[in-house]
C-alpha cells in the first residue's frame, strides 16, 4: 500500500488533498428491525476497514456535533421534526394517524433512538459542509449520510432526515453553485425536489428508471422556472457495467462542470449499484463505482462524499473503504488485512469482487440517445448562472466533538432561516411540463441580472412550493439574511492526525 502525507498527488494536477472523516462509534448500534434490508452496522465495518488500512492516520477523524431540532427544522416542517424526535417503538401504536401522515412504519420503521441516529447521521454531512466552508479540508466524508429520498414532511426509502439538502444549504452560505451527484441506484428525488425551482443547485442523477422506487427521475424531468435544465436524470435499465456507466458518466460531469462551475460538489456514493447487491440490478465493479469519485475529485474542487444505499453490507464496506483511499490517493492491496469482521469477507477475504455475467440491458443506442439529450439541455445553458457575490452570509461557527469531550456550542447560525421546502412538485405537474418542453425549442436560459441589489443576493436558494397545478402557483421563498456579528473561531486542530 502506497502512502505519504495526508494525500498523494492525483493525476497531473498535482494537488494532495486535506480530508475529514466523520465518524461516530454508535452508529453501528441502530438497528432498523429484524430483516430490515437497511443495516447502520455497515458503517462500523467500513470504519474497521479504514483503521486496518492504515487510512485514519493519514485523514483528521472527527466525531460529529448532533444536530438540534432546528438545525433539522432548515428543511424539514417543524411538526415533522417533532413527530421525530417523540416517536418511540413503545408509544408509535398511539400514534397511527401521525405514523401515517408521516409516512412511517414499513419501509421507515420506528426502531430505538430513531431521533438520535437522525440527528448523527446529518450532523456529520452539515459537519462536513461546515469543513469544507471554512477550508479545514479539501474533501469531506460522512459514509453514515447521503439518505436521498427524505421530503419535508415525510420518511421515504428507509430515510428521516434528508442530511444532504442541509449540507447543501450550509454550502450554499459560501458558494454562489453547488453541484449534487447521485449514483445511488435509486433516483435521488428528495434533493432534486428540493432544489428543482434553483438555478444555484444542480441535481444529476444516475439511476435505474421504470417500475423502479422512487419512480422518478424521467429523462424530460429538467427543472422547472429558473432551475429549468438544473436538474439531469440518467435513467438506466438493468445490467448495466463499467464500460457503459461512464460512457455517460464521463461526458455528462464533464459537461456539467465546465458549464456549471461549482464552487462545491456533493457526491452521494450510494452501493446498491455495485453487482450483487440485495436490492439493486446494476452491475457494477468496486473500482468502477470508485471511478465516479477519482472523476469528480479530479476537478480540484472542494467535495462532500455521503454514503447512501447498500444492502450487501460486506460490498458496501469495500466499495466505501475503497473510495476513502481513492480520496486520498492511496491504492489499497487487494488481500484483506485481519480485522474484527474479517469472516464476513470469505471464502476470498479480498477488497475486490468480480462483477456477474448478467445481461446489460442498456443497448448503445439507447445510451447514445440519452447521453445526447442530456448535453442538449447543458448545451443551452450558454455559462454559469451570474448570482452576484459582493456579500456573504454569515459564516456559521465551527464546532466539533471528538472522543474526549462533548461541545455544547451552537454550531449553526440560527438566524439562517432557510426555509427550503420540498413539497413534492406534483407528478403531473413535472410531467406535463416536461412534455409541453419538449414539444417546441425555447430560447437560452435568462440568467440572473447581477445589477440586483446585494440585499436579494440570496433570495434565490432553492425554495419550491406548490400550491395547486398551475405553473402561476409557484414561487420560491424568499429567506432573509441577517447579519451575524462575531468572529470565526479559531481552528486550532485543523491538522490532519
Amino acid at each position: 500500500m502506497e502512502t505519504g502525507g495526508n494525500s498523494l498527488p492525483s493525476g497531473s494536477d498535482g494537488v494532495k488533498r486535506k480530508i475529514s472523516y466523520f465518524y461516530d462509534p454508535e452508529v453501528g448500534n441502530y438497528y432498523y428491525g429484524q430483516g430490515h434490508p437497511m443495516k447502520p452496522h455497515r458503517i462500523r465495518m467500513t470504519h474497521a476497514l479504514l483503521a486496518h488500512y492504515g487510512l485514519l492516520q493519514h485523514m483528521q477523524v472527527v466525531k460529529p456535533t448532533a444536530a438540534k431540532d432546528r438545525d433539522l427544522c432548515k428543511f424539514h416542517a417543524d411538526d415533522y421534526v417533532a413527530f421525530l424526535r417523540g416517536i418511540t417503538p413503545e408509544t408509535q401504536q398511539d400514534q397511527l394517524r401521525q405514523l401515517k401522515r408521516f409516512n412511517v412504519g414499513e419501509d421507515c420503521p420506528v426502531f430505538d433512538g430513531l431521533y438520535s441516529f437522525c440527528q448523527t447521521y446529518a450532523g456529520g454531512s452539515v459537519g462536513g459542509a461546515l469543513k469544507l466552508n471554512h477550508g479545514v479540508c479539501d474533501i469531506a466524508i460522512n459514509w453514515a449520510g447521503g439518505l436521498h429520498h427524505a421530503k419535508k414532511c415525510e420518511a421515504s426509502g428507509f430515510c428521516y432526515v434528508n442530511d444532504i439538502v442541509l449540507a447543501i444549504l450550509e454550502l450554499l452560505k459560501i458558494h454562489e453553485r453547488v453541484l449534487y451527484v447521485d449514483i445511488d441506484i435509486h433516483h435521488g428525488d428528495g434533493v432534486e425536489e428540493a432544489f428543482y425551482t434553483t438555478d444555484r443547485v444542480m441535481t444529476v442523477s444516475f439511476h435505474k428508471f421504470g417500475d423502479y422506487f422512487p419512480g422518478t427521475g424521467d429523462v424530460r424531468d429538467i427543472g422547472y422556472g429558473k432551475g429549468k435544465y438544473y436538474s439531469l436524470n440518467v435513467p438506466l435499465d438493468d445490467g448495466i457495467d463499467d464500460e457503459s456507466y461512464h460512457s455517460l458518466f464521463k461526458p455528462i460531469m464533464g459537461k456539467v462542470m465546465e458549464i456549471f462551475r461549482p464552487g462545491a460538489v456533493v457526491l452521494q456514493c450510494g452501493a446498491d449499484s455495485l453487482s450483487g447487491d440485495r436490492l439493486g440490478c446494476f452491475n457494477l465493479s468496486i473500482k468502477g463505482h470508485a471511478e465516479c469519485v477519482k472523476y469528480m475529485r479530479s476537478f480540484n474542487v472542494p467535495l462532500l462524499l455521503l454514503g447512501g444505499g447498500g444492502y450487501t453490507i460486506r460490498n458496501v464496506a469495500r466499495c466505501w473503504c475503497y473510495e476513502t483511499g481513492v480520496a486520498l490517493g492511496i491504492e489499497l492491496d487487494d488481500n484483506m488485512p485481519q480485522h474484527e469482521y474479517y469472516e464476513y469477507f470469505g471464502p476470498d477475504y479480498a477488497l475486490h469482487v468480480a462483477p456477474s455475467n448478467m445481461e446489460n440491458k442498456n443497448s448503445r443506442p439507447l445510451l447514445d440517445d440519452i447521453r445526447t439529450k442530456l448535453l442538449d439541455n447543458l448545451s443551452r445553458l450558454q455559462h454559469a448562472p451570474s448570482v452576484p457575490f459582493q456579500e456573504r452570509p454569515p459564516n456559521t461557527e465551527l464546532q466539533e466533538r471528538d472522543e474526549d469531550e462533548d461541545d455544547r456550542d451552537e454550531r449553526w447560525d440560527p438566524d439562517f432561516d432557510m426555509d427550503v421546502d420540498s413539497n413534492s412538485l406534483a407528478r403531473r405537474v413535472k410531467g406535463e411540463y416536461a412534455e409541453a418542453e419538449h414539444k417546441h425549442t425555447e430560447s437560452h436560459h435568462n440568467h440572473v441580472d447581477s445589477r440586483r441589489d446585494i440585499a436579494t443576493t440570496f433570495k434565490e436558494i432553492a425554495c419550491s412550493k406548490v400550491s395547486g397545478s398551475g405553473a402561476d402557483s409557484m414561487a420560491l421563498d424568499e429567506p432573509f439574511i441577517k447579519e451575524e456579528q462575531g468572529n470565526l473561531i479559531e481552528l486550532s486542530d485543523h491538522k490532519s492526525r
